[in-house]
């Protein structure tokens, strides 16, 4: 796949593609889109900055970070080198290493396993030390997919609170593993909404 196209190209494409890490292997079937620099929810939005450095770095970089203080969420950097561009995952299906995932969610439904960027971190044991790391390094890599993946959907991105309305959202349509939308709690207030001012972290 190429990964130094805009994250608007990748992202729909990485929906049905497999990713192995370690033991576990799964389905990617949601995906959100980021902009880098020109994208007022992404993390790249104020540039380089020490906790965000390998978003800036060369296509396949894997970027982790911590969310709400627990979830470890990964995303994988694409667009030309440097320009903090990359595609959250947001949703799997677990296709190889179950009972690894299953030990790790504390037997969560199959079909949670991996729904939501912070579930499908604790499904592949992701942790901030990964940040950094490239596709095709041994126990990460990006694999083809298995067949079509049918119909692709697209909508806002989930609970951010700013650039909320652009559909950057990627999904497999009817898929059981794909999360539900939540708006930011932030839209409610008439400064975020008309403003869309600041970056999400």
């Amino acid at each position: 796949m190429d990964l130094t196209r805009d994250s608007l190209a990748v992202a729909p494409d990485l929906l049905g593609m497999r990713l192995r890490v370690g033991p576990v292997t799964l389905r990617i079937t949601e995906v959100e889109a980021y902009q880098g620099t020109a994208d007022p929810a992404a993390h790249a939005y104020r540039g380089w900055r020490p906790h965000t450095r390998h978003l800036f770095e060369a296509p396949g970089t894997l970027y982790c970070y911590r969310s709400y203080g627990i979830h470890i969420c990964g995303n994988v950097v694409c667009g030309p080198h440097g320009s903090g561009t990359a595609v959250l995952l947001r949703a799997g299906e677990v296709v190889e290493g179950l009972d690894v995932a299953r030990a790790r969610r504390g037997n969560a439904p199959d079909v949670r396993l991996a729904r939501g960027p912070g579930c499908l971190g604790q499904a592949l044991a992701l942790t901030l030390a990964d940040s950094g790391r490239r596709l095709g390094e041994p126990d990460l890599e990006l694999l083809p997919r298995l067949g079509p993946v049918g119909e692709i959907a697209t909508g806002p991105r989930v609970g951010v609170s700013v650039a909320a309305r652009r559909p950057w959202r990627f999904w497999l349509a009817s898929d059981p593993t794909v999360s539900s939308y939540r708006a930011s709690p932030r839209l409610m207030r008439p400064e975020v909404v008309a403003g869309e001012n600041g970056p999400e972290t």
